[in-house]
Order: structure tokens, then sequence, then C-alpha cells
């Protein structure tokens, strides 16, 4: 297969500053936002659009021609607090991006999007959702989305456009009237549009791809909509039909019913997840009034967790799921015979992903990555057979030699086998290291093989790292999911206790150089691991960490979904026993806090009392208080600026370099 340069790494490179000296270099290198955050190819294959990171937390859109190599800078953001989410080409003239922001209102954080059309040229961006009035019933947090690009049709879409009404302040109705969710038609280029769908107290809409809208779903509440009860109810219209009939309900509560991921219009049917033996198996579902229903596939190990696409709106290909590894299933063997050519003649980026397709699809956009290897776009011309490579996702990363991960599996006390990836440094002997237990956030989520930038900069620090998968994690069923993290926060812990006794017992580790590190539902289990484990570790750091849950309930007060937050944190003696904060004077080693104060996941008054906690008590602490980002940080200075912290408060702690 072909190689050939498309666009030189110096579209993305301009964007990002030089470092020295060993720990800041290390920090920058790894600390550094991915120069591309997003990519989309438009219709004819002959342009791209990227989302480009630069100073801090500014994104710029920028759109290049696989022609002469021309590059424009359309719009950016600053990202503090607006930030550009993603931006797609809706035809080959216009392009569509979501902006969003999380501001402070009524003392609470709260996230707001919007979609903007901009021209492919840079000429003209105006708003494609209804304008606020300071009339306006009640706040419009999101404008709206997308649910069909209308391929083919020159720059034409199906828009879920959200309506707030207007009143004075004695109630009565000034103007505008409209109130729910419609589906219209918009011309991008005159900007005229058509009702598809009058407004309604739906959640959601999904087209079939072919400009007809099949499905919308509606959220129960009771108390007049203003709580959420974790029902969705699903209903459905016939081909050419303009009347609806129930499809179902999904129960997020009980993970029961069919959960919609996306219309086929060929088979005139609904792929949807819908568990099976305690895992999400995926079921195609006839829409022509039988709801017949038949499996397309499952897997005994994990769940089934999406649908493949080309592009948006384009065909759907495949499902994935993640097993140690993340795989891809085609419905088209074409499609896993190329994946694998792919993967063959870049064998350090296994990692293959189909981020897009020309509409003729002879134009492939490709994202290739490996444990090694951060992530490169690609443009694959099948006519040619010709890959061209875009740009790399981490220039500063490009000529270091990067940790590999391994799949292992960690003995828990009661004989679990808990699935866990190691990173051991490059170059060292793998034993008697210091070495970070790193738990992931959720606490139902999981970590995934591939590359990681915290766990690779700890790495490149010369400790080793485990990320395990404990019990309260998704992704694995039922069984392994349990109560979750927060209820069942002993088993959770325990399985983070056992990663690290994991560690000492294969001689990976050395006893008196172990810390803990992690973020959100991480950062939580670290602090509660030095608390409840105190002879374990030597450091703990949390980044935006959960620290009392009855603080966490309090910060859902006042948002629809309070019912379900406060059913999923629980109520009972896990409260307390299971609050970091509560067990403040257990914890006597050194702890770094780092927050957000735009964090609307987790409030940063969290990491305020628990660092006046263990301050009253005596414990080392420092707090990095970042102004104006939220829960990710996404911040190459504030994320440079902590991983110096981490990295320091790590060597003072657990020891310095590599053991050879």
């Amino acid at each position: 297969m072909a190689f050939k340069r498309i666009i030189a790494i110096g579209l993305v490179a301009t964007c990002v500053p030089a470092a020295a000296s060993p720990l800041s270099e290390d920090a920058k290198a790894f600390g550094t936002r991915r120069a591309v955050e997003d990519a989309t190819l438009s219709p004819d294959g002959s342009k791209i659009a990227m989302l480009v990171s630069c100073e801090n937390s500014q994104t710029v859109l920028r759109v290049a021609s696989f022609a002469d190599g021309k590059i424009f800078s359309l719009t950016n953001s600053d990202g503090r607090p607006q930030a550009l989410h993603w931006c797609n080409f809706a035809g080959n003239d216009n392009i569509i991006c979501q902006f969003g922001s999380i501001e402070p209102l009524s003392n609470s954080m709260v996230s707001f999007t919007r979609l903007m059309t901009i021209r492919a040229d840079g000429a003209k961006m105006q708003m494609l959702g209804q304008r606020a009035s300071r009339n306006d019933a009640y706040i419009r947090q999101h404008d709206g989305g997308i649910i069909d690009w209308l391929p083919g049709s020159g720059g034409q879409v199906l828009m879920a456009r959200a309506y707030v009404p207007e009143v004075n302040t004695t109630g009565s109705i000034l103007g505008r009237v409209k109130d729910g969710l419609a589906v219209e038609r918009i011309d991008l280029a005159s900007m005229k549009s058509s009702v598809l769908e009058s407004p309604r107290a739906a959640a959601s809409y999904m087209s079939d791809g072919r400009g007809n809208v099949r499905i919308f779903t509606i959220e129960e509440s009771r108390n007049e909509g203003s709580k959420l009860t974790g029902r969705t109810l699903i209903r459905y219209r016939k081909a050419n039909s303009k009347d609806w009939s129930d499809f179902g309900i999904y129960d997020s509560r009980t993970d029961t019913g069919f959960w919609p991921l996306a219309i086929d219009a060929d088979s005139d049917s609904l792929f949807a997840l819908k568990k099976e033996n305690g895992k999400q198996a995926l079921y195609r579902v006839k829409l022509d009034g039988s709801m017949a229903a038949v499996k397309v596939a499952s897997n005994p190990s994990v769940d089934i967790d999406a649908i493949v696409r080309l592009g948006p709106g384009q065909k759907i290909i495949g499902y994935t799921y993640a097993e140690d590894v993340r795989h891809h299933a085609y419905f088209d063997s074409t499609f896993s015979a190329l994946q694998k050519s792919i993967a063959k003649a870049i064998p350090d980026k296994p990692l293959i992903d189909f981020m897009g397709a020309s509409a003729d699809g002879t134009k492939l956009l490709i994202r290739a990555s490996g444990d090694t290897s951060p992530g490169t776009y690609y443009r694959f011309d099948r006519t040619t057979k010709s890959l061209g490579e875009i740009a790399v996702e981490r220039p500063l990363l490009e000529n270091r030699k990067l940790a590999k991960v391994q799949s292992i599996r960690v003995p828990a006390p009661d004989g679990t086998a808990v699935p866990a990836y190691l990173t051991l440094p490059v170059g060292s002997t793998g034993k008697n290291l210091g070495a970070v237990v790193l738990p992931h956030g959720g606490p139902s989520s999981r970590d995934e093989w591939g590359f990681d930038w915290l766990p690779q900069f700890i790495a490149a620090r010369g400790y080793a790292v485990i990320q395990p998968q404990y019990r309260g994690s998704a992704g694995f069923g039922d069984e392994w999911l349990q109560e979750n993290g927060f209820k069942g926060w002993r088993t959770s812990i325990g399985d983070v206790t056992a990663a690290a006794n994991y560690l000492v017992a294969q001689g990976i580790a050395d006893r008196n150089r172990l810390a803990i590190v992690g973020w959100s539902y991480g950062g939580y289990a670290a602090l509660q691991s030095a608390a409840t484990q105190p002879e374990i570790y030597k450091a703990a750091i949390a980044v935006a960490p959960v620290t009392d849950l009855a603080m966490l309930k309090r910060e859902q007060e006042g948002f629809t979904n309070s019912a379900l937050a406060n059913e999923f944190i629980g109520s009972g003696p896990h409260i307390s026993e299971g609050s970091p904060l509560r067990q403040a004077k257990s914890i006597k080693i050194p702890v770094l806090l780092v927050h957000g104060d735009h964090d609307a996941n987790v409030g940063i008054a969290e990491s305020d009392a628990m660092e006046r906690a263990l301050r009253g008590n005596g414990t080392p602490v420092e707090m990095l208080r970042f102004k104006g980002l939220d829960h990710q940080l996404d911040d190459s200075s504030a994320r440079t600026t902590m991983l110096e912290k981490i990295g320091a408060l790590l060597d003072r702690t657990i020891g310095k370099g590599l053991n050879r």
C-alpha cells in the first residue's frame, strides 16, 4: 500500500509551544492537549475540517483543501467558558458546529450548548436554534441537535429544534408561544425552514437518514415534569405513515427494554440495545408494525455498546465492543479486510477507526492509534489504494518512545479475577519499582487498551502504573456492575487495593513505594483508599474528586434528574462510611487535590471541604484551583501545571528514576 503525505504536520504544529527541563518537559509533552480534537471529511472528499488545539484552552476550526493544501481558520473558542465541541460538513459548502459552555446559575454549574452554521469559506456564520429572550419562560440549556444530515441534499439538514415560549411577570403569553422540541428541515444557504414535526414534549427524535422522522421519545416525569423517573417512552411510525404507534418503554433504573441506536432504512428496522443474560446485545427490530426482533450480536463477556457509521449521516457498517481491546465487527467484509490491511501497513497503530467518507465512498477519513501511538489521521483513497497522512494528534510525543500497555488479571481476595492494564516504564527491569494505582472515573465507566496521556506521563517518570477495572465498572455486564461503586464501595475499593497488592506480590513494586492517583470517581477511590488502607500508600492525588456522598446528592438538587441521582448514590450507612471527607482524620499521607471552579460534574466545594478537613488534621495537603475550567480541565497550561505537581509529589514520596 502506497503512502504519501497530504498535508504537512504544520497544519497543527504551529499551535504547540516548546518546553525545556526534565519534569517540565515531560509535563508539557503529555499535558498539552491533542493537536487535533476532531475531524470531518467533506462529501466530495476534497476538504477536511479539523478542530485544532492552540494555546491553553483555545480551539480553532480549520478547513484544508487536499488539492492545493490551502488552510483557512474559520472560527475559534477560548474554552473559558465557551468551547467548540464538534464540527461536521453539511454539504460541501457548509459546516455545522456545536459550541458549549458551563456557567454558574443559582449556586449550580449548568451546561449549555448552541448550534451554529458557517460557510466552508468562512464567509457567514449564523445560529441555528431559537434565540434567547429575557422573557423566556424557562432556561434553554440546549437549542437542539441534527438528526439527519441529508447526504446529497446540497446543504440541508433535519434539526430537532428546542422552543421556549415567552411570558411576562404575571404569566400571560407574550409573543412566542411554541413550546417543546420540533423537527425542521433547514436549507443552510437561505436559512429557510419547513416544519416536519410541531413542538411537543419530546426528549429526542430519530430519522431514517432519508429525511423521514420515524421515532420520538418522551422522558417520563412526575410532579409536573420536574423530576424524571428514568422511564423513556418510545414511539414510532411505519414507513409512509403519519400515525404514531407505541414501540415500548426503556427503564434506565433497571436497564430493561430496547434502547434505540439508529434506523436502517434499507431493512426498515431499528438497531437497538437490549439486555440478554445481564449484558447488552444488539438487535434489529422491524418498524413495519410487526415489531419482529432479531438478535444481531452478543458477547458472553462484555456489552455490545455502539453501532459504527462511516460518518455523520452515512450508512451503518457494523458494531463495536471492548474486551481487553476494542473490536469492530463489520456487516460488510470489505471493511473488515480494509481494516486489517491498513493495520498491517502501520503495525504500531492497530486501532483503526473509520471516521468519515466521501459521498461516493472512494475517500475515507481514518484515525489510527495504539498503546504507544497517540493517534494519526489519514485519508485513504480506495481508487488509488494510497494512504496519505494528514496530521498527528500529539506532535510533542512524536519522537518519544512510549510505554507498552499489557492486559492482565488481578486476583481479588474472594478469588475474582479483576481485569487491569499494566504499564511499565520504557527500559525498566519491571521489578522493585515505585508504582501508582490509577482507578478510572465513573464509577460506571471503564478503561480500554490504547494510548492514555496520564498513565503514560507517570510511566515516563519511571513508575509502574496499574489501572484496575474494579467491580462497579461498566461494560462487563450486570454481575460486574453490581450496585455501583458508591453503594458497593467496599467491593470497588477492595479491587483497587488488590491491584496494589498484586504489584507487590509480583515483585513489580517496592512495597514502600506505592501511590494512588485518580480523577472524578478515581479521585474518590484514591482518597477513600488512603483513608481505609493507610498502611499501603505514600501519597494520594485526587483530581476533581467526589469527597462526600451527601454533598454529591445536594449538588443534584434543582435538576430534573435529581431523583435518579439520589437513587444511584443511595441512602444508608455508606453515605458516611463511604465518604472520604468523613474519614479525613485517618489520612496521614501527603495529598494533592486538583479542581476546576466550573465543574458541573463534581462541585469544587467538595475539594475545598476536603482541603480544610485535611489541613485541620495536620495532614500535608496542597490544592490546585483552576479558574473557569470544568471537570475535564481541558487546558494545556492547567494540565501541564497539574502534571508538574503530580510528578514532584511522586518523586518526593515514592522515589525518582528508573530501575534498570
